[in-house]
């Protein structure tokens, strides 16, 4: 991240270029629920556009819980948030827009640096406390408070991501006690599927916070597992923390979220102990030392329909003359003018219908790609070869006027879950539920001494390389020659993706979050699973 390289990635082949009228700039990263991208306001502000992936905005109940959260997360105002200034959450797809802030995040100041000095957790505490104020002011438990989603602003942090998190979990987690939030960040109560309440981000505040002191998690590394039963079970271990920082630390990891700090005690705790400092504002001095070089945020990209500057067209013609040398009749003139004006327009006319068979190419190959019938070119009918065109002579057929064949296959079925925890006792299913606490599911892990990898008697596996946020037509296109029933872990990596499909035509993609193989017999993955039924 100390480098723009490192932090915007250029647009893709299959990356939009324009959202709802914001022209993108960069790529700035893919999660489980879309992909983020640079642009910026008309009046030159950066935002950060987040695109819901194709698969959630089609599920009704996704729609309900990110419109629900959306009109809520808009009345979030702080000054250590990365405020929601514009979303569309009907659109195709839904999206939304947040001040872009340019700055690392927790994760990778740390990453860069090493564990922050003492001052500098203080000034994080006061700060991101603040910022969970302003967001529980607004009725939003963030329940996915982490490193990663505290960025660092040159005049402090920024909490983002608030009030998204509930809407992207498309599982019943109350009904069936599964867990919402990132294993090394969660609260006890969160991590046994209990009550998630404003006290649980006070824990997930103090985590993070710990995380910045020691440059590591609080509760150790390993599987997701082993750290949530020591989260459940265990009292942290306060002594490897900065001696001035334990009392407030074990405030805000009481293991009963009533006996925890609130946030108005954990911003007059730090700003007793910063004294002088907190008066005197010192705080941008120490951000300039966590943050590193400063970043330079690509520049807005211009509207080309902006640059065009059109000038009328005029023809100018030489002076003609006659047999006598004396200026031809004005009918011979106009007839000259004519006939060049002509052949402007043919000319345009011919351009005019090379980029149309352009673009109606590149038109039927994405539809090719995608699986879809290809759109009908001049003079065919939908379904029709070119020996059977339309010879009536009307010539008023365009793509604009074509209408959706009527036996076109309806969008499939989504079962989303995450996450989801495969290990050598559980498996996963395309029915649901999709997790199963036994070995009967159709997806299982296999560890043994050699490695771990994903095995299935009937599905066949396929890793991706490259991009991220694969989608279903994607996963359709690249599962055609697969024949894979197993697939090692050996190359798998927190991000992975997998696309999966089942005899019964259900295709999955499997997202890793957390990789646990070291040691073979605990082997441990976390995953997030999205299921199109009979997509294939």
């Amino acid at each position: 991240m100390s480098n723009a390289t490192e932090m915007f990635q250029p647009l893709q082949a299959d990356d939009p270029s324009v959202v709802a009228g914001y022209r993108l700039a960069a790529r700035l990263g893919a999660g489980g629920m879309g992909r983020v991208y640079l642009s910026h306001t008309q009046g030159g502000r950066p935002v950060a556009i987040k695109v819901v992936r194709p698969e959630l905005a089609d599920d009704p109940d996704f729609r309900r819980r990110f419109r629900r959260e959306v009109e809520a997360a808009r009345r979030v105002r702080g000054a250590y948030t990365a405020e929601l200034i514009d979303a569309d959450t009907d659109g195709v797809p839904p999206w939304l827009a947040t001040l872009y802030v340019p700055g690392p995040s927790l994760t990778e100041a740390v990453a860069r640096r090493g564990p922050l000095p003492v001052p500098a957790v203080l000034w994080l505490m006061a700060g991101v406390a603040e910022a969970l104020q302003a967001i529980h002011g607004a009725g939003i438990v963030h329940r996915d408070l982490k490193p990663s989603n505290v960025l660092l602003a040159a005049d402090g942090p920024r909490v983002i991501d608030f009030g998204i998190s509930l809407a992207a979990d498309l599982s019943s987690h109350t009904a069936t006690g599964s867990t919402v939030g990132t294993p090394h960040f969660m609260a006890p109560e969160q991590a046994a599927g209990g009550e998630v309440t404003t006290a649980t981000d006070v824990f997930a505040l103090g985590q993070t916070a710990a995380f910045a002191a020691l440059g590591r998690p609080l509760y150790g590394e390993g599987s997701a597992v082993g750290v949530l039963y020591r989260i459940v079970h265990d009292e942290p271990d306060l002594s490897v923390l900065p001696e001035p920082l334990r009392p407030l630390f074990a405030r805000c990891l009481a293991a009963a979220p009533e006996e925890r700090a609130t946030l108005t005690e954990v911003v007059e705790w730090c700003r007793r102990r910063l004294g002088a400092d907190a008066d005197a504002g010192a705080g941008p001095t120490v951000w300039r030392d966590v943050m590193g070089p400063e970043v330079t945020v690509p520049s807005p990209v211009p509207d080309p329909t902006r640059m065009l500057h059109t000038r009328p067209l005029v023809v100018t013609q030489p002076q003609r003359t006659g047999p006598d040398g004396r200026p031809a009749p004005p009918a011979r003139r106009r007839r000259t003018a004519l006939i060049t004006a002509a052949a402007v327009v043919a000319g345009a006319l011919v351009l005019t219908g090379f980029v149309w068979m352009v673009a109606d190419a590149g038109s039927r190959f994405r539809d090719w790609v995608a699986g879809a019938p290809a759109t009908s070119g001049p003079g065919e009918t939908e379904g029709s070869s070119g020996d059977d065109a339309d010879t009536s002579g009307t010539g008023d057929r365009t793509p604009e006027a074509s209408q959706p064949s009527p036996t076109a296959p309806e969008s499939p079925q989504v079962l989303t879950q995450a996450p989801v925890l495969l290990n050598s006792k559980t498996s996963l299913s395309f029915e649901e539920p999709l997790w199963r606490e036994d070995r009967k599911g159709d997806i299982r892990l296999d560890c043994k001494a050699d490695g771990c990898r994903l095995e299935s008697e009937d599905s066949v596996f396929l890793q991706l390389f490259g991009k991220s946020g694969a989608t279903l037509d994607e996963c359709r296109l690249l599962l055609g020659g697969a024949d894979r029933h197993d697939w090692t872990l050996a190359s798998v990596a927190a991000g992975t993706e997998f696309c999966v499909k089942h005899p019964s035509g259900d295709i999955a993609l499997l997202v890793v979050q957390t990789k646990s193989t070291a040691l073979p017999e605990l082997g441990f993955l976390s995953l997030d699973m999205t299921v199109w039924k009979d997509a294939a």
